[in-house]
């Protein structure tokens, strides 16, 4: 219960943080992307407050023999840059740039109620069931044994 108090906890604080910054309105997030045209240059401050943050608790959690609430720290092995990433990654940029919405602020935007949003969402959870309905088909034969993509640390 204690774990799921805190994942909700961060979960409103994020969502909270994603209003304030703006990147629950479509336009300006599209205002940010257009840099030969109208550019919004405010959106450079979210990202660069976020990255300063996770940098600053990065360094913390390593500097603990362990997590707070789990055993070990899973850290991510694998490095190869391959097709379905650089796949996924045109995808999402191409998502993101027409749209104006990633995963986490149309989440968010749910709440207002719009259209857009509702939309969105609905065709992200529908693209995620066929990547994921596709990608049990093509991995089945080669993937590696559960949880081999991590390292304990």
């Amino acid at each position: 219960m204690k774990l799921q108090l805190i994942a909700f906890v961060s979960g409103v604080l994020f969502s909270i943080g994603l209003g304030i910054s703006g990147m629950v309105q479509p336009t300006k997030v599209i205002g940010f992307l257009d840099v030969t045209g109208a550019w919004d240059p405010t959106l450079v401050f979210v990202m660069a407050s976020s990255v300063g943050v996770y940098f600053l608790v990065h360094l913390l959690a390593r500097q603990r023999g362990r997590p707070l609430l789990a055993g070990t720290f899973e850290i991510p092995r694998r490095s190869d840059i391959d097709l379905r990433l650089l796949g996924g990654s045109a995808l999402f940029g191409i998502g993101w740039g027409l749209g104006g919405y990633c995963p986490g602020p149309a989440l968010t935007s749910l709440v207002s109620g719009a259209p857009f949003a509702l939309v969105f969402v609905a065709s992200m959870i529908v693209g995620m069931l066929l990547v994921d309905l596709t990608g049990r088909r093509t991995t089945r034969q080669q993937a590696p044994a559960a949880g081999a993509d991590y390292v304990d640390a």
